[in-house]
């Protein structure tokens, strides 16, 4: 059997003070509970902590042993005790976000600075990532969460819906495209078209077929990244399709971004957590900022 938090505060309060009386008062108790907790001490220990005399109570040399040992433990409990309560409060504590490159250079940074003025003591450290890699740096435990599109997971990893977004098409100023008051998937297939590689291209692909099986469109070049595509469109070399969240990069190259109608494709966002793995109380604001502030574009579709 242990001593329990409030023996071991008496025996530290009385050795402080000298006295019952002030010991109790110190410990905001009645001095008679404060007595209780001293006998109960001494009689799970079957030996005696205090010299009671009739000017003061004295720690005898079992007591005077423990004293040093039970303030430590009370020390580091409370300060761990305060580290929690400071970190629930947000007044410290660190959030890491796996993030793939094009949402790490255009939304996450606006997001992060936002947070920051509202939480300047967390820190959020983001990780830009191939968007293949995302899961799996979750997985691992680098980073607390990740957030990225529609991918087929493990049962290890849990997945929560963040926004969803229609594509857009990308083309230089002066383009053909420029001219025409709408704009479709089947005007796109007219032109050559720039792509990512692996999932991105395959599920767009298979969300076309779905939407209208008599158009194929046929990449004529798939890059990794789409600040290449991006790079590409610049020099003439074709035209690309993105989310409507690299608005600024688009800006960045000079290149002019529309909606794609006929049908409007879609892509959706998660945040991906380890499952069975409780977020911090930092980790957990930054998530909620975030689905806050997606939630105020225009080019989030309203979940449901």
């Amino acid at each position: 059997m242990n001593p329990s938090l409030r023996q071991m505060r008496a025996l530290v309060a009385l050795a402080k003070t000298g006295s019952f009386t002030l010991a109790a008062d110190h410990l905001s108790v009645t001095q008679s509970a404060l007595s209780g907790q001293i006998k109960e001490l001494e009689q799970m220990l079957g030996v005696r902590v205090v010299e009671r005399t009739t000017r003061k109570a004295q720690l005898s040399e079992l007591g005077r042993e423990l004293y040093p040992l039970f303030e430590k433990m009370l020390q580091d409990l409370d300060r761990a005790m305060a580290d929690i309560a400071s970190r629930k409060a947000l007044k410290q504590g660190s959030v890491r976000v796996a993030a793939p490159q094009m949402l790490s250079c255009t939304l996450l940074p606006e997001v992060i600075a936002a947070y920051r003025a509202r939480y300047p003591d967390v820190q959020v450290r983001l990780a830009d990532s191939p968007v293949e890699q995302v899961p799996a740096r979750v997985f691992s435990g680098e980073v607390d969460f990740g957030i990225g599109p529609e991918r087929d997971t493990t049962a290890e990893i849990e997945s929560q819906p963040l926004f969803e977004m229609p594509f857009v098409v990308v083309f230089p100023p002066g383009h053909a495209l420029e001219q025409r008051a709408s704009i479709t998937w089947a005007d796109v297939d007219e032109f050559p078209f720039i792509s990512l590689q692996g999932q991105f291209t395959e599920r767009l692909l298979r969300d076309m077929h779905a939407s209208f099986r008599e158009l194929s469109l046929s990449p004529f070049n798939e890059v990794t990244f789409m600040t290449t595509a991006l790079a590409m469109v610049h020099a003439r070399l074709g035209i690309t399709v993105c989310l409507p969240y690299a608005e600024k990069m688009v800006q960045l190259y000079g290149l002019r971004m529309r909606p794609l109608e006929s049908p409007a494709l879609t892509r959706r966002f998660f945040v991906y957590t380890r499952n069975a793995r409780a977020l911090s109380p930092a980790a957990e604001s930054f998530v909620a900022f975030l689905q806050e502030h997606v939630a105020a574009h225009e080019w989030n579709v309203p979940q449901g």
